[in-house]
């Protein structure tokens, strides 16, 4: 694994990081093709939103400078940019000279099943919820203990994500993607102001909805609408788009607009 610590290869951080304290960080997870890094304003954007909501005093230039170098020498892969705020002794209250640590891993690209985009996948009800926190909401925060509790709850081999719901039972997302739904032609996508992961790859497919005429709500989604969608997909910045062909006792098949969006999604992370 290619591991680097503030820019400089290394594979040891100090025990005192608050990253690893108290979860006080971000990471984004970046798919790199061909030494480049795929989506890297929609990260960095991301990232910058979170360093003024955390108060984290990072220099961001550096951050893509060292980024941008990484993915050269990683080539194909992906990169997990880790930012925490920095080293301090112990106690929550943030030390005012801490100083950012940025971490870089690099891992080869996942090897999916084909059919996960071709047929589809099936969701796992997950019965964590996810907690609101208007502050932390959209950010990909390090605390995942939320994320990590869902994942445990299956095993088998029948289900490639979970669809998490939030303490008022409605739709959000899934475990490591966001979850689109389809309508008589239109796109429904969960509000994430209250709690869940705003994704690079929902955020450039609402985009290129907008720019294709593609009507798309932001929205509450109660979990009867799945019965209502005619169609379902998951995304991420990873692998793109992936049809949802069941939920429990509900069943789709991957439409239309599902498939202009998948084309759409595999262009992005190919350019």
């Amino acid at each position: 694994m290619l591991s680097w610590i503030d820019g400089q290869p290394a594979t040891a951080l100090n025990l005192q990081n608050r990253g690893l304290a108290y979860g006080d960080g971000l990471f984004e997870t970046i798919a790199v093709r061909h030494g480049r890094p795929s989506l890297l304003d929609g990260h960095l954007a991301r990232l910058a939103l979170g360093c003024q909501r955390l108060a984290i005093g990072a220099d961001l230039a550096q951050v893509r400078e060292e980024l941008l170098r990484y993915a050269s020498q990683l080539g194909d892969g992906v990169a997990k940019l880790i930012l925490t705020r920095g080293d301090s002794q112990r106690g929550y209250a943030p030390v005012a000279d801490a100083v950012p640590r940025r971490i870089l891993q690099g891992g080869p690209l996942p090897s999916y099943p084909v059919a996960h985009a071709e047929q589809g996948v099936r969701l796992f009800p997950c019965q964590t919820r996810l907690g609101e926190q208007p502050l932390l909401a959209g950010l990909k925060h390090l605390n995942r203990l939320e994320q990590v509790l869902a994942r445990a709850e299956w095993q088998d081999s029948d289900h490639a994500e979970g669809l998490m719901c939030d303490g008022q039972g409605r739709v959000i997302e899934g475990v490591y993607s966001n979850l689109f739904l389809v309508r008589d032609g239109v796109l429904f996508t969960a509000d994430l102001s209250r709690c869940g992961v705003a994704g690079v790859m929902r955020g450039a497919l609402l985009e290129q909805a907008r720019l294709q005429g593609i009507t798309a709500n932001v929205c509450d989604l109660p979990y009867g609408a799945l019965e209502q969608a005619d169609e379902v997909f998951v995304c991420n910045s990873v692998y793109g788009v992936w049809p949802v062909r069941g939920l429990a006792a509900l069943n789709w098949s991957p439409g239309p607009l599902t498939r202009k969006l998948q084309a759409v999604a595999r262009t992005l992370l190919e350019t």
